[in-house]
């Protein structure tokens, strides 16, 4: 039987706060989350947790290896310590892959904040509102939604800020980027984990930007930083020291031991147009290249020309549309007697309508747009717009988009379409050979593209086997699906009351269901490609293949990433009679390595491309200047070869050499980190389950091989019925409910066992119920003796709390801390007997002295980190003073080059021009000598305020308890 004691003993372990030099203090979290963990995902979460005093860190593991369950691990072990202030800044798109991983993978609740859920809330003003649902579950917004509520987030004292795909905000340290600024100053002084996996993507000064997100101290200014590290060869190495005292990188290649990553397998569906869907095809492309066209306004031809481009790839339904619209505007212009407008209108239409990638509208006009084609026709007198002409010009345009629009329309084929069913058909075969779901994704650049293959998949056997996916997912059949999944899931959190969230997760549920009543088919456009786990899924299909690599390659991930069981298959469509088709695809396969092995493209390469746009911009300048096949070979033979300049450019090497990993014992490492967390996990689940036992031994009915009970007298506000115990990925009885930690009745069973009554008495404790061998308490059987557990609080900068025995035998012999721990995993046989006699003074002190020990170690532990953070500041103060001396340092060597030439001047006006500036370097050289006096007392002022404040921290408050003292019998 579990006796008080034992009980009591158990959840303090289990609630104790550990210091964050190993993996006890992952404890709580590693235990309730409900996936397989992995040793690198323990080793970054307790790297994110190692100093208290650090206000951040940043975690930037490659692609594919778990940052979401590193930060997690973090969020899911404050959580469990009681400190729920916790923020997630993710890009919108992400929000809801957040909430599920933490609710599904951790037991945490989470709250997705926007301006829909505030105000439904609303508790007054914007402040109290939020603070009012701090601290219930962990909230999670959009960056941009963050950055307007930057005065509200200053207001509440976070716990922990996690900030994912930091990447977005490298420029954070200039003023012109407003999002970052007003993130700097509502964060300011909160711990922060910043997650990416492009940490270094165009310039060191990239990373520069982040670590002032994290904390102004990490470095000097800009200046400094630069001439420090971007325009010194010899600083590499102090930069890499530095960094990694916040950043944290782990390669795939480092974990392959215990990661099994499935491959990529590239197929090509060719299709061959027909003779009239090449015409089409032809005349657009020529329309497209035309010089002047009032159809693609000046300062957006790039955009409609781009958006036209992958429309006409796309399908003809999808152009027709289009050049409808484009034709419209043309017309209204016509009817108004206007020249041209900006064209802005059209182009966010466009997008609309069509569902395109949003990034285009944040695209500027760039300077080859600025037009060198006439803008209006002039007459030849005066050169002044001639509003006839201008008129004709609109009118001839008009009458050729419809003569497009018709020949759209009338096409009787549609080559690429057919080429689908074959696509599906040896897609669903790979399927078959690799025993994986029957599941596919088709992804299309177009919703009018979507609609369409909705309909004609429909009309050619997949009726009942297709849902739809977009940005705003209003068809009337995803609809349908939603409204089935609303009833479904009535009165359960899994409908978090956001609507566009909840149609989201309702259509990918469906595709999810393999019980023959989901979609076997998601036809998505770009919306799908972010933010969406499809790892059930392993057949993907580019219906259209951007030419953006990073969105192919974020495409890929949806379904190719950690947890997917079988080799993902990816077919592309090939136009047989387009060689600039021919020629993307072939750059996208061979140099960017996207479509086949293990682990796709490299961040590194991808990194390299400034997201993508340039790329793309260039194989447009391509598809728009380029008509002979030779001009085509060409220009796609240059864009190759500057394509490997950039993936060979040191910027790669630079990243090596400053964030990978150059230790020997890495594997070591990590493998020894998995057997202290396997251990601890071990011991954890014991104690759990003995605290249960005794808190709920009258209430509940226990199934010891199961690890299950069913509970028949619940407390307050707890369901009855049957609880599992779970650890790691799966759960035997999926019936049963998940019994956790966190659950509430796992913390009843806690906190009844904290409080649970020990007076000193006497426990028999039966060594063979406990079945396993343990030596050291083998020798102690038919022996007694004496035994005291104290608990230990330090306070400093965080707390820490440890359970310290002392033991001694009858005989007199000590017991140390180890020995002490496996007598109390040893059931005792038969309730307590009351003690009465006195505690002995040799137990007494042998326990005062462990406590005296303990804390000696906490105050080196705590010294430490002191001085790491003081050396920090140590280097910041540097920093700054050497910006500061730089100044003086160049005006003394531009002085220095004016008096030689000075004394080389061959005329007088020369040398009164010289004497002139010579003054003013001189007046200048004075007032930086002041002023680098003044700066640098500031600078040392500021330091000292610093380390001061750290100093106050460093003050510790201890305090002891006994817990309980027993006489022990080893039966």
């Amino acid at each position: 039987m579990i006796s008080a004691y034992h009980a009591k003993y158990y959840a303090h372990e289990l609630t104790r706060r550990h210091t964050a030099d190993g993996v006890d203090r992952l404890s709580q979290s590693l235990f309730d989350a409900s996936v397989d963990l992995n040793p690198h995902q323990i080793d970054a979460a307790l790297f994110a947790l190692r100093n208290p005093l650090q206000e951040g860190v940043l975690l930037a593991d490659e692609v594919g290896l778990g940052k979401t369950i590193e930060a997690s691990l973090v969020v899911c072990q404050y959580w469990a310590e009681r400190r729920r202030r916790l923020l997630v800044i993710c890009p919108a798109s992400l929000r809801k892959q957040w909430a599920q991983e933490l609710h599904d993978k951790f037991a945490v609740p989470t709250t997705v904040v926007d301006a829909v859920s505030l105000r439904k809330k609303s508790a007054g003003d914007i402040l109290s509102t939020l603070q009012g649902m701090v601290g219930k579950a962990v909230i999670i917004m959009s960056y941009q939604f963050a950055a307007k509520l930057e005065a509200e987030l200053r207001a509440v004292p976070w716990d922990v800020v996690v900030i994912d795909e930091a990447h977005k905000l490298r420029n954070a340290h200039r003023a012109s980027n407003r999002t970052g600024q007003a993130l700097k100053r509502a964060l300011h002084g909160r711990k922060k984990l910043l997650l990416t996996a492009t940490p270094l993507q165009n310039s060191l000064i990239e990373l520069y930007g982040l670590s002032t997100l994290i904390d102004e101290h990490l470095f000097g200014d800009e200046t400094a930083f630069r001439k420090q590290f971007m325009n010194s060869a010899t600083g590499m190495d102090e930069l890499r020291e530095r960094l990694g005292s916040f950043t944290k990188r782990t390669l795939r290649r480092d974990v392959l031991e215990y990661i099994k990553y499935t491959e990529r397998k590239a197929l090509t569906q060719p299709f061959n147009p027909t003779d009239d869907e090449q015409a089409l095809y032809e005349r657009i492309s020529a329309f497209l290249q035309k010089e002047d066209s009032y159809a693609l306004p000046k300062q957006h031809r790039h955009l409609t020309s781009l958006i036209l481009r992958k429309l006409l790839a796309s399908s003809s339904h999808a152009v027709a549309a289009t050049l409808i619209t484009i034709r419209e505007r043309l017309q209204n212009l016509l009817a108004a007697g206007a020249t041209e407008d900006d064209g802005t209108e059209l182009v966010e239409q466009l997008i609309a309508e069509d569902d395109l990638e949003h990034d285009y509208l944040d695209e500027e006009a760039s300077e080859d747009e600025e037009s060198s084609r006439p803008l209006l026709p002039r007459s030849a007198e005066d050169g002044k717009p001639n509003p006839n002409a201008t008129s004709i010009f609109i009118s001839a345009e008009i009458e050729e988009l419809s003569a497009f629009i018709d020949a759209a329309q009338a096409l009787q084929t549609d080559t690429k379409a057919q080429a689908l069913l074959k696509a599906l058909m040896l897609g669903f075969g790979k399927m078959a050979e690799l025993r994986a779901p029957r599941k596919a994704i088709i992804f299309t650049e177009s919703r009018r593209t979507q609609e369409y293959l909705h309909r004609f998949l429909s009309a050619n056997g997949y009726t009942g086997k297709l849902v739809l996916f977009s940005g705003a997912n209003t068809h009337d059949e995803s609809t349908a699906i939603y409204q089935r999944w609303l009833a479904e899931f009535k009165g359960t959190d899994r409908i978090t009351g956001s609507p566009q969230v909840d149609r989201r997760t309702a259509l990918i549920d469906h595709f999810r269901r393999d019980d023959g009543t989901g979609a076997e088919i998601m036809i998505a456009t770009e919306a799908a490609a972010e933010g969406v786990n499809l790892q059930f899924c392993a057949l993907i299909i580019n219906y259209d293949l951007p030419w953006n690599p990073q969105r192919v390659e974020q495409r890929i991930g949806r379904c190719h990433r950690y947890g997917q069981r079988y080799d993902v298959v990816v077919i592309n469509f090939l136009n047989t009679r387009n060689q600039a088709d021919q020629r993307v695809l072939e750059l996208l396969t061979e140099k960017f390595s996207l479509f086949s092995g293990v682990f796709g493209a490299s961040d590194e390469v991808l990194g390299r491309i400034e997201g993508g746009l340039d790329f793309e911009k260039r194989v447009l300048q391509i598809y728009d200047t380029c008509r002979q096949p030779e001009q085509i070979e060409a220009a796609f033979n240059k864009l190759q070869t500057e394509l490997e300049d950039v993936i060979a450019d040191r910027v790669k090497d630079t990243q090596f050499q400053l964030l990978e990993n150059f230790d020997e014992d890495v594997h070591d490492r990590l493998k020894l980190r998995l057997d202290e967390a396997e251990a601890r996990l071990d011991k954890l689940g014991r104690w759990f389950w003995g605290v249960t036992r005794y808190a709920l031994s009258e209430r509940a009915r226990f199934d010891e091989q199961s690890y299950a009970f069913s509970l028949s007298t619940p407390p307050d506000r707890i369901a009855p019925g049957r609880y599992q115990l779970i650890r790691g990925a799966a759960q035997p009885d999926m019936l049963a409910h998940a019994y956790r930690l966190s659950h509430p009745l796992g913390e009843w069973s806690i906190d009844a066992s904290l409080v649970a009554p020990t007076p000193a008495a006497t426990v028999k404790l039966d060594y063979v119920k406990h079945g396993a061998r343990i030596s050291v308490v083998e020798k102690l059987r038919g022996k007694s003796g004496w035994l005291t557990l104290a608990r230990l609080e330090v306070t400093a900068f965080e707390t820490s709390e440890a359970l310290l025995f002392s033991g001694l035998t009858d005989d007199g012999e000590p017991l140390d801390q180890e020995t002490c721990e496996k007598l109390m995993s040893i059931p005792s046989a038969g309730e307590p007997v009351a003690l009465h006699s006195a505690v002995p003074h040799a137990l007494a002190a042998n326990s005062q002295r462990a406590v005296a020990a303990t804390i000696a170690q906490v105050l080196e532990a705590n010294q430490r980190l002191f001085n790491e953070e003081r050396e920090k500041l140590e280097r910041w103060a540097d920093d700054k003073l050497l910006a500061a001396e730089d100044a003086l340092k160049n005006t003394k060597a531009r002085i220095a080059q004016l008096k030689r030439d000075a004394r080389k001047a061959a005329t007088l006006q020369e040398q009164e021009g010289i004497q002139r500036e010579l003054s003013e370097l001189e007046r200048k050289q004075r007032r930086l000598r002041q002023e680098i006096f003044t700066v640098e007392d500031e600078i040392i002022a500021k330091r000292d305020e610093l380390i001061a404040s750290l100093q106050q921290r460093l003050q510790e408050k201890t305090s002891s308890e006994t817990l309980f003292s027993i006489r022990w019998q080893v039966a």
